[in-house]
């Protein structure tokens, strides 16, 4: 089985996020899947099986499964249309555990269909104040992660978190946030998930569904360009419409390498 590595969300040079994509023939159990996810170490590696039109989508972190991804839904979609499996003028559509999904050509870029994942505010968890030095602006969850929103660009940037504090949330992670210094972006945000095994993510997707309605609410703008400020970094585009979220980015193919599905 080859397995190709692709930067999803990139904005440059080593950045965005890289991503396994795995095409099976056949169905494969799980716990094969989460060694092979294991083996490979990326933040995702992404399953797809062709099954009556569309294709089967499963994620796993190099520990555990997740029910929604978006780098690794947008490295697939690269995957299929640039190995020519789907034209580029046909949609990709996957069925996953968020429900079914789709991504299309769109230019240079691939446009997502995703769920919107809207927080709502909560009081902030003990752990979460201590794991950010700087005491946030407003606290909210969904039913993946914490939002923290901070004052600066700044703050968020210079963020050391303490990860034990984090693991400690009754949520997959931790998204910091806050209003971008720069013209070129509506907003910054940095995510932590070091409960699925991911200590600092480069560039993700899946938070950019809960982003997208909060920064539109506050912004008043159904159409905002995100910035992930972690080392690599990475560009999203988000345009919300009523429950749905679009998310678009680029993507690049940097490699592929074979691995035996049985051994």
């Amino acid at each position: 089985m080859r397995v190709y590595t692709v930067d999803a969300f990139t904005d440059g040079p080593n950045s965005g996020n890289p991503a396994a994509v795995c095409i099976l023939e056949k169905e494969m159990p799980d716990r094969r899947k989460q060694e092979i996810a294991s083996r490979v170490n990326l933040s995702e590696t992404a399953f797809l099986l062709r099954r009556k039109g569309l294709f089967e989508l499963r994620w796993f972190t190099p520990k555990m499964e997740v029910d929604l991804c978006g780098h690794a839904t947008l490295a697939s979609a690269h995957i299929l249309f640039t190995l020519g499996i789907l034209p580029d003028m046909e949609d990709a559509v996957f069925s996953t555990k968020s429900g079914v999904l789709t991504a299309r050509r769109k230019s240079d870029l691939i446009e997502m269909d995703f769920p919107s994942e809207d927080p709502w505010e909560v009081e902030a968890p003990e752990d979460l104040l201590m794991a950010i030095s700087q005491v946030p602006l407003y606290v909210g969850r969904n039913r993946f992660d914490y939002l923290a929103l901070y004052e600066s660009e700044e703050t968020v940037r210079s963020a050391v978190p303490e990860l034990g504090h984090i693991r400690r949330l009754d949520s997959r992670g931790l998204i910091i946030t806050s209003v971008s210094s720069s013209h070129r972006y509506d907003f910054v945000s940095r995510f932590f998930a070091p409960n699925a095994g991911i200590e600092e993510d480069p560039v993700t997707g899946s938070a950019h569904c809960c982003l997208c309605p909060f920064w539109s609410r506050r912004l008043g703008k159904k159409e905002l360009t995100g910035y992930q400020a972690s080392e690599r970094g990475g560009l999203i585009n988000t345009r919300l419409l009523e429950k749905r979220v679009f998310l678009s980015g680029k993507a690049v193919t940097q490699g592929s390498f074979e691995i035996n599905p049985e051994s």
